[in-house]
């Protein structure tokens, strides 16, 4: 059941009230006597904690094998971008360029 939020037009008294849905909406203040109006509500958040959900039990298996590799640290050649060139000093010095 949800809670709703009320505040007195005359008096200016809030409070909430925990009421089913079909329940009549309340007309008069507890304190004065005064005219009611409901308040918009923000609601309320939803947390899902634990496994059982979707993100902890229905990844592909692509998706684990791509965060696996994530975790995996690079080794120093991974680091070079893959169009740079090759460093001059070790490179070989003799004419056929094969070392």
């Amino acid at each position: 059941m949800p809670t709703y939020d009320y505040e007195c037009t005359r008096c200016g008294h809030g409070f909430e009230k925990f009421q089913s849905i079909s329940a009549p909406v309340l007309k008069r203040c507890p304190s004065c006597r005064g005219k009611l109006r409901r308040l918009i509500g923000t609601g309320s958040g939803l947390l899902f904690k634990g496994s059982g959900f979707y993100s902890t039990d229905y990844r592909s298996k692509g998706y684990e094998q791509a965060r696996k590799n994530e975790e995996k640290p690079q080794s120093s050649s991974d680091s070079k971008p893959s169009g740079s060139k090759p460093d001059k000093s070790s490179e070989s010095s003799s004419p056929s360029g094969k070392k």
